[in-house]
């Protein structure tokens, strides 16, 4: 089929689904015309042609009904459809001659007037098809021009003869030239939408293929990011003891070099979901103090490293609890304070928040984030907000980073249903404005932490200890009775002896290599034993063979997941069945940490990994795990 035919069956269905939406239109018009010429020609002859058009369109429904609903358009079918609507247009104009026959030249008129109006109808109903518009207008103009014929039996002079055919056919001609115009219009119209379709596909398979290939991307510069950060902690760990401050420097620069990474990686990662709509927020009861002083406790060292005073004017304007997202207000706030930071070298920062009632119930909220800084001109402001863009070329020289940031933080608040502003002068700082709507919260618990203030690795320690292989029950002692007793049996107490404590047995599963390593270096100090598998098959397979205290599961793994693994692993019969399982995963997003739980994964570590988020969740893991057994013996 060539593409002419392709075009022509698609105006022909499109022409066919405009006729059917169009019945209740045609069925008004008809009543309505025998109606008023009821007095001209009678019922006797109105009311037959009323039922013959009604019986018509029955017809040319139950013809086009196939066609009208988008199924195949067969050649049998189009010759089928084109007769049942030349049928119901001459049905319609068959009306025409008995106004002629009867009323003369003014049944004339009448009888023409109808005749316009129809093939009008027809015109402006069967754009797309050619076929579609001979099939139903042709006959309107047929009865048209019969109206010099009709002029020529009434003894009307020639030359109204002739000028009454000229108007038919000239009317014909103009009818056929404006559906031709209309026609064209239609076709670039479906040709546009038809373009603009595929390119919005396209553009969503690029995006799709762009998000794809950030998210493996993301996922293994993850990797080496978190084999830097576990080797330089280690490397300033043992550096802590001794009097090499060279080698306790070197150490902590590759740890800035590693969080910068991490933090450029996550910009660029926020950047690609932002672009494909794939960022969503949260509406979950938060502490708003509590957020913003942690907030400027976690920023206080930087502050004061370099001389500058950080202030917090909240009051009793803020609110204790509102509903919201409190890790991407949490993300804004650091992205500003850390802009903040970059630009002030003398004077001080402030957090200042602002907050009143508004109409409906609802609080507005503004966060001022100030600084001391050296300003911006208008022409900065103009391009704050632009992504990759740092306003100065300098700036990318002395600080680095990839000018995310702002945009990021821009962007966030506007999905949290709020706006992020600047204002700045040269020489008189700047102050950025997170202007957000937000409800009012019931406070909600906190979780009791059991290692909040105490040191990391003392807890570890302690979470370690109750790690030994389950006690033997003790030996029955049976009473001895007064003068029974065996001359060669000495009554003596029976002591229980001491169980030996034993290393926490890990199983690590990832396929690099690196992260495994990682795992391993870091858990090493506390003499854990550790098996390594490469895939989800071979951590079953280990799973079978030995019991494990704790697993460390990577969720993205070739063939069998780390979540389908875990699944696989919760529904065997195997020892570990209920070992707590820990998931170690690039994707923190709400629906990915929601998908591991459903898992079956208790908790879960992002990477790039750093000792400290691991060694946590190691601890709540073991600790856990122990309540769980003490409640177990309780009952």
């Amino acid at each position: 089929m060539t593409a002419i035919d392709v075009a022509e069956m698609t105006g022909w269905t499109r022409a066919l689904q405009q006729r059917q939406r169009g019945w209740m239109q045609r069925a008004t018009v008809s009543t309505a015309a025998a109606i008023i010429f009821s007095p001209v020609l009678g019922f006797e002859q109105t009311l037959p042609w009323l039922i013959a058009f009604v019986i018509a369109q029955g017809l040319e429904h139950l013809a086009l009904s196939a066609a009208a609903k988008g199924r195949e358009v067969t050649p049998g079918r189009m010759a089928v459809g084109m007769a049942a609507l030349f049928l119901s247009g001459a049905s319609f104009g068959a009306l025409s001659i008995p106004l002629w026959l009867t009323g003369g030249v003014m049944g004339g008129l009448c009888a023409t007037a109808l005749l316009c109006g129809g093939a009008l109808y027809s015109t402006l109903h069967s754009v797309g098809s050619m076929r579609a518009l001979l099939a139903t207008a042709g006959p309107q103009y047929l009865y048209l021009c019969l109206g010099a014929w009709f002029m020529t039996r009434l003894g009307a002079p020639a030359p109204f003869v002739v000028a009454t055919l000229i108007c038919g056919v000239t009317f014909s001609i103009y009818c056929l030239w404006t559906w031709r115009t209309m026609n064209d219009v239609y076709r670039s119209e479906t040709a546009a939408q038809m373009d603009s379709q595929q390119r919005r596909e396209e553009a969503e398979r690029r995006m799709g293929a762009q998000s794809a290939f950030l998210a493996a991307v993301g996922h293994d510069l993850r990797t080496p990011i978190s084999a830097i950060l576990t080797g330089a902690a280690e490397l300033e760990r043992d550096a802590g003891g001794s009097t090499d401050g060279r080698a306790r420097a070197k150490a902590q620069l590759i740890t800035e070099a590693g969080l910068m990474m991490k933090a450029m990686l996550d910009d660029l990662l926020d950047q690609a979901k932002l672009d494909a709509g794939r960022m969503t927020v949260e509406r979950e009861p938060m502490e708003l103090r509590r957020l913003l002083s942690q907030t400027a406790r976690f920023w206080r060292p930087a502050v004061a490293g370099k001389g500058l005073r950080l202030r917090i004017d909240a009051g009793r304007e803020a609110p204790a609890w509102i509903v919201g997202d409190a890790m991407r207000l949490r993300q804004i706030l650091n992205n500003l304070i850390s802009n903040a930071l970059k630009f002030t070298d003398r004077g001080h920062l402030g957090i200042r928040v602002r907050s009143w009632a508004e109409d409906d119930g609802r609080l507005a909220l503004l966060i001022d984030i100030e600084d001391s800084g050296p300003g911006m001109t208008d022409e900065q402001l103009s391009r704050l907000f632009t992504a990759f863009d740092q306003t100065d070329q300098s700036v990318a020289v002395r600080h680095g980073g990839t000018g995310l940031g702002l945009s990021i933080s821009r962007d966030l608040a506007a999905l949290m249903g709020g706006r992020l502003t600047a204002r700045s002068a040269p020489g008189r700082g700047a102050v950025f404005t997170l202007s957000l709507t937000v409800e009012k919260a019931e406070p909600v618990a906190r979780p009791v932490d059991p290692f909040a203030g105490v040191d990391q690795r003392a807890a570890v320690v302690r979470a370690l200890n109750p790690i030994r292989p389950p006690l033997a029950p003790a030996p029955e002692t049976l009473p001895v009775a007064a003068g029974n007793a065996h001359p060669e049996v000495e009554e003596t107490a029976v002591e229980e002896a001491e169980p030996e404590e034993r290393a926490l047995r890990v199983l690590i599963v990832d396929d690099h290599e690196i992260n495994r390593r990682a795992i391993q270096l870091i858990l090493a100090p506390f003499g854990a034993e550790s098996v390594q598998a490469a895939d989800g098959m071979a951590a079953l397979a280990a799973a079978e063979a030995e019991p494990f205290d704790v697993i460390f599961m990577d969720v993205r793994m070739p063939e069998l997941d780390g979540r389908e693994t875990t699944r696989r692993l919760r529904a065997g019969t195997s020892v570990n069945r209920d070992t707590p399982v820990i998931a170690v995963t690039a994707d923190s997003a709400a629906e990915d940490v929601a998908a591991c739980q459903a898992a079956g994964m208790e908790l879960f570590v992002s990477k790039p990994l750093t000792p400290g988020s691991l060694l946590g969740a190691l601890t709540q893991a073991l600790s856990a795990r122990e309540e769980v057994q003490a409640e177990t013996e309780a009952a």
